[in-house]
């Protein structure tokens, strides 16, 4: 007679200051019951969407493939996505008109950031009167969220304030946040791995400083504080289960090595251009893969279906001296069509790609559901600038990355028509997350061709 008792899919271990949430396993399934009744092994997965922010436009030469149809022989820009071709699709010809001037005069990298993904003119203040719209991650936050601990999860890799002027009158919270709650408030992106951890794994996320303090200074892991937990969960689970669940607590444990290895760098490390919170990795690009496997994690364990993430700030100044650009990034964007310097903001975002494709490496190598989590993931890719020196808005750089759990049909180059609206794309995607009947902007329905061949 079976008698085993099912996991809920919500199963948290739980500890003095912490509680992780699982991977999905085997044991969640309902005794005598399928995988289709809960989402596990064999069926389709939720559905989680990201969206992945790149400052200051992309030289669009070496990002545009020569022809539509499938996806051969991807440009320069895009080769290090070429293991995943067939799980993506380039979409050109769309535009976002809400960043446009229509008036206002200069300021397209404020309108490029906060039209984004509100699709949303943004009234020009420099003041607290801001005002643009609500955006695609939180009309989906707002609808869907309260199936996770997380309603969303918003990211960056560049600190940048909320207020004052950062472009031609424009507030600068128009440059520095993707995410609107409301048409009035944004959610600046945490940069600080340290604080990203403790949100997705922390019993309480507003924990007091003095119990976050203690639990530090004793140098104990999270996995150490749900030991007791874990541990009388490993008793009860298959031998498939523990290897999973094992897995998993590597993969916690390593990112917890990461962020106090980078923690100790700050620390030793003065960096006089640019002040970072404790925690955040010295080198750009490991604050960015790092950044990235944090999304991978929540994604793995449901903590959150919904994430923004900039890579930079718009207009952002950073300089990429690893890779050997020198020059500040914006300041290079206006190019002015000098070839050497073009070839250095390709340089520049290839260097990007690179890191966006480990993360879709990880999301492809982490099962998940029938699957994997690439299967069940949409995140665009791109910039709300096409090129950066003449601050283009229309046909903007676009890639739509993963399967949305079977509604996408990957692997191919789609060209729209001139001016087809970037919202379209949205009202799609909130369609496929299941938020249906959304309109964003200047929408005119749903975008053609995601989920067909023809």
């Amino acid at each position: 007679m079976l008698t085993r008792k099912s996991l809920h899919r919500r199963t948290f271990l739980r500890g003095i200051g912490a509680a992780l949430a699982l991977p999905m396993l085997d044991a969640m399934v309902p005794a005598f019951g399928t995988a289709a009744k809960i989402g596990g092994p064999g069926t389709k997965a939720p559905v989680r969407m990201a969206f992945c922010y790149v400052p200051n436009g992309i030289d669009m030469t070496r990002w545009t493939p020569s022809a539509q149809g499938a996806l051969t022989e991807l440009p320069n820009i895009l080769e290090p996505m070429a293991a995943y071709k067939s799980k993506t699709l380039l979409l050109t010809g769309l535009t976002q008109n809400g960043g446009r001037p229509l008036g206002d005069g200069a300021g397209d990298h404020a309108r490029a950031a906060s039209s984004y993904l509100t699709g949303v003119h943004p009234k020009k203040t420099s003041g607290a009167d801001i005002q643009v719209g609500i955006s695609i991650d939180q009309l989906a936050a707002q609808r869907l969220g309260s199936k996770t601990k997380l309603p969303s999860l918003e990211l960056g890799c560049e600190d940048g304030r909320l207020i004052g002027s950062c472009d031609s009158g424009y507030s600068c919270a128009y440059s520095n946040a993707l995410a609107w709650r409301s048409p009035s408030s944004p959610l600046p992106p945490e940069i600080n791995p340290r604080a990203v951890f403790e949100r997705l794994f922390g019993a309480d996320i507003n924990e007091d400083p003095a119990t976050r303090a203690r639990r530090q200074r004793y140098n104990k892991s999270i996995l150490d504080a749900v030991m007791e937990d874990t541990k009388s969960l490993e008793a009860s689970l298959g031998r498939t289960d523990r290897r999973k669940l094992d897995e998993y607590l590597y993969s916690v444990r390593q990112i917890e090595q990461q962020i106090e290895a980078a923690e100790k760098e700050s620390a030793a490390r003065a960096i006089p251009e640019m002040e970072k919170p404790a925690g955040v990795p010295v080198d750009f690009a490991d604050h960015a893969k790092l950044m990235y496997e944090l999304m991978a994690v929540a994604f793995e364990t449901d903590t959150t279906r919904v994430i923004t993430m900039m890579i930079g700030r718009e207009g952002s100044g950073r300089t990429y001296r690893e890779i050997g650009v020198s020059e500040a990034h914006h300041p290079l964007s206006h190019h002015r069509n000098d070839p050497a310097l073009v070839a250095k903001i390709a340089k520049i975002n290839r260097y990007h790609v690179e890191l966006f494709a480990g993360f879709i490496d990880r999301l492809a190598k982490t099962p998940d559901g029938d699957g994997t989590l690439l299967d069940h993931v949409m995140i665009t890719y791109g910039s709300g600038l096409a090129d950066g020196n003449r601050h283009q808005h229309d046909n903007l750089p676009v890639m739509l990355v993963g399967g949305a759990s079977g509604q996408l049909q990957t692997g191919r180059h789609i060209v729209y028509p001139k001016d087809t609206p970037m919202n379209n794309l949205y009202v799609s995607m909130l369609d496929k997350f299941g938020v249906k009947n959304e309109m964003l902007g200047d929408a005119k329905g749903e975008l053609e061709h995601l989920s067909d061949l023809s």
